[in-house]
C-alpha cells in the first residue's frame, strides 16, 4: 500500500504523512512539484526522526508517477470531496496506491481521468474538507484494516 501526495502545498502535513507512513508501515510518495522545498526543515520537523524509518519517493510529476504506478499494476484511488463511493463501502486490494490532492485546489481534471476510483471520506454535511494529513490517516488506516496490512507495505 502506498500513500502519494499530489503537489502537497505544505511541508507540515507532508511530514506527518510520512510518520504516519512509517508508522503503519506504507511509503509515500510525493508528487512535484510541492509548495516547499522537498526536504526543508519544516517538513522533517513534522516528520520527526520518523522520516528516516519510512522509505520515500519523490516524483517530478504526475505523468512519472502514473507510469510508476502502472508499472507496478497498482490501482490508484483518489480521495476526493466529490468521490462516489464512501469510504465505508470501497474495497480495498494489497497494493493500492492511496492519492491524494493539493491542500489549496486538490488535483487536475487530467487527474481525475487517470484514477481507476474516487472514494470520499464521509464528513456532516456543510463541512468543506478534512486536513490532508488527517484523511491520508484516516484512509490508509482503513485500507490497511481491509487487507490485513498492518506492519508492512
Amino acid at each position: 500500500m502506498i500513500l502519494a501526495l499530489y503537489c502537497p502545498d505544505i511541508a507540515q502535513n507532508a511530514g506527518t504523512c510520512l510518520r504516519t507512513g512509517a508508522c503503519l508501515g506504507a511509503e509515500v510518495h510525493i508528487i512535484e512539484p510541492a509548495g516547499f522545498p522537498v526536504g526543508a526543515a519544516g517538513f522533517r520537523r513534522a516528520g520527526m526522526d520518523y522520516i528516516d524509518a519510512i522509505a520515500w519517493q519523490r516524483h517530478a510529476s504526475f505523468a512519472a508517477f502514473d507510469a510508476m504506478r502502472r508499472a507496478q499494476g497498482r490501482r490508484l484511488v483518489l480521495f476526493t470531496t466529490t468521490g462516489a463511493v464512501p469510504l465505508t463501502a470501497f474495497r480495498f486490494r494489497p497494493g493500492d496506491a492511496l492519492l491524494f490532492g493539493r491542500e489549496s485546489a486538490g488535483v487536475p481534471p487530467q487527474v481525475h481521468d487517470a484514477v481507476d476510483a474516487r472514494v470520499k471520506i464521509p464528513m456532516r454535511p456543510g463541512l468543506r474538507s478534512l486536513n490532508v494529513a488527517v484523511a491520508a490517516g484516516i484512509a490508509l488506516a482503513e485500507a490497511l484494516r481491509q487487507t490485513d496490512g498492518f506492519g508492512g507495505a
